[in-house]
């Protein structure tokens, strides 16, 4: 994976009580790009088991650190947020997880940034809230208790949509393809007019005003080169098939070129 800006944010779990929390909140790490993870004197666990619930997550375990104190897992960063469900009286830094995310994200690119959720049934006491730069509370009902890892995955989420999906490599479309141009937009009409023509569409309609507005439809769907010999390829198809049909009626076949449909459908089909 390569270097992103999430990859300076640390989740830190004080005194976390259950091994399945600690699983979830590595899976979320993970699911999101964020990759160091401070206990600070959480309950007996161990990677094994973390891993059987939390499945391709080792690398993220490895990297875990348990510390005995709030300096040892806050000690060299920069900006610190504090996860509680109350509002503390005192003036505070307030925010939402979605709020949160750009101002931390600035602060990361100074140095380490931390992210601390409390104890399962505590959650934070005051020597932990007074070490935080600003304080977070996740928009609820009146029912304000969210498990810790579902808290922990909210945030992770807000971070990795603001970081503008930064731990992913996203692969280049896999046949890039140009605009369409002018000529290529009326070949598509015209092979749209024989096809709409083969099924006697203009029978009842003034033929006119149907392909002007088809004209228009085509326009505002904006199709690049690929599109328009896919789209070609079927109205083409649309008039052999119903030529078929016709032949066995007595109708005279719509005409059209031949040679001209077969390279429309050779490239079409090369281009899926």
């Amino acid at each position: 994976m390569s270097e992103s800006i999430l990859h300076r944010v640390r989740v830190v779990l004080y005194e976390p009580q259950n091994p399945v929390n600690i699983a979830a909140t590595v899976r979320a790490m993970k699911n999101f790009g964020v990759r160091d993870l401070v206990m600070i004197r959480p309950t007996p666990w161990n990677a094994y088991r973390i891993e059987g619930i939390a499945h391709d997550t080792l690398d993220i375990i490895e990297r875990i650190q348990e510390v005995d104190t709030l300096d040892a897992a806050l000690g060299d960063a920069v900006f610190v947020a504090a996860f509680t469900a109350r509002r503390r009286r005192v003036r505070w830094e307030q925010h939402t997880p979605r709020s949160l995310a750009e101002p931390l994200l600035a602060r990361a690119v100074d140095g380490p940034v931390a992210l601390m959720f409390g104890r399962e049934d505590d959650g934070l006491p005051n020597e932990a809230l007074d070490r935080a730069h600003a304080s977070v509370t996740i928009p609820t009902t009146e029912h304000a208790s969210l498990n810790l890892a579902q808290a922990v995955v909210v945030t992770l989420y807000e971070l990795h949509l603001a970081a503008g999906d930064a731990t992913r490599d996203r692969a280049p479309a896999r046949k890039a393809a140009p605009p369409a141009s002018a000529d290529q937009m009326e070949r598509l009409f015209k092979d749209q007019e024989r096809a709409l023509e083969s099924v006697e569409f203009f029978k009842t309609r003034f033929r006119t005003h149907i392909m002007r507005s088809a004209r228009s439809l085509g326009y505002r769907m904006d199709p690049d080169a690929r599109e328009i010999m896919m789209a070609r390829a079927m109205w083409i198809e649309v008039v052999r098939a119903m030529n078929r049909y016709r032949g066995m009626a007595g109708l005279p076949p719509v005409t059209f070129d031949e040679a001209e449909a077969a390279r429309v459908q050779a490239e079409a089909d090369a281009a899926q």
